[in-house]
């Protein structure tokens, strides 16, 4: 696979095979992404992935807690501003009706809208998940650090034929997952992601990307 087939081939799956993911196969990307760029070479990303039965029981702990309509935890960082201009809320409210739609499930039917957000903690079935944390007392470059390290993971994964699913949801829960990996006190968890081998029999809209004259800006001699 191409770098191009990668990138345009890479997307956010939400429903995976229960065909486990060779530890070899996962060791072989994140060896790989290491070489991910970062300023001064910090490599602000810290990893842990999870498979088997400290996963099983991870999921079953953060879906009972959900389910039993325990409050969130705070998330250490804002996702995003209490106001999203436009374009971006615009984006935004689009992707939300495109992955409903593609549930069947209306905008007022609250219920099912819930369960759906509950299958975030079952990572979609994945029988691998990642969970990247960063140093609390690091700044908005580590943090674009850290996403191009993700991202390079993702690309890396799809060139083993796997598909992943990046999941900021996993800081709502951020508590529960410490308790599976006891970070350092000094980490803050950004994501997770769910990593396994798509389930083509789960349905999906995949979104669109904005025109390019809309986000690029060409400047000739």
């Amino acid at each position: 696979m191409d770098v191009y087939e990668a990138v345009t081939s890479r997307r956010s799956v939400r429903g995976f095979k229960d065909k486990p993911v060779a530890k070899e196969t996962l060791e072989r990307v994140l060896s790989a992404a290491a070489w991910s760029p970062s300023g001064s070479n910090i490599q602000p990303w810290n990893t842990y992935v999870m498979t088997g039965a400290s996963l099983a029981e991870l999921k079953t702990s953060a879906i009972e807690r959900v389910a039993h309509g325990d409050p969130w935890d705070k998330r250490q960082y804002e996702m995003y501003p209490p106001m999203l201009k436009s374009p971006y809320g615009e984006r935004r409210s689009a992707f939300g009706r495109e992955r409903y739609s593609s549930l069947g499930i209306s905008r007022e039917d609250w219920e099912a809208r819930q369960r759906a957000a509950i299958a975030n903690w079952n990572c979609f079935g994945a029988p691998a998940a990642l969970f990247c944390y960063i140093d609390r007392d690091l700044g908005p470059p580590q943090w674009a650090d850290v996403g191009m390290y993700l991202q390079t993971v993702m690309l890396l994964l799809r060139a083993e034929g796997l598909h992943s699913c990046p999941q900021m949801a996993w800081s709502q829960v951020r508590e529960t997952v410490a308790e599976a990996l006891s970070p350092p006190d000094e980490l803050i968890l950004f994501c997770g992601m769910s990593i396994g081998y798509e389930d083509p029999a789960v349905s999906f809209a995949r979104t669109g990307r904005a025109p390019l004259a809309e986000t690029v800006t060409f400047v000739d001699d």
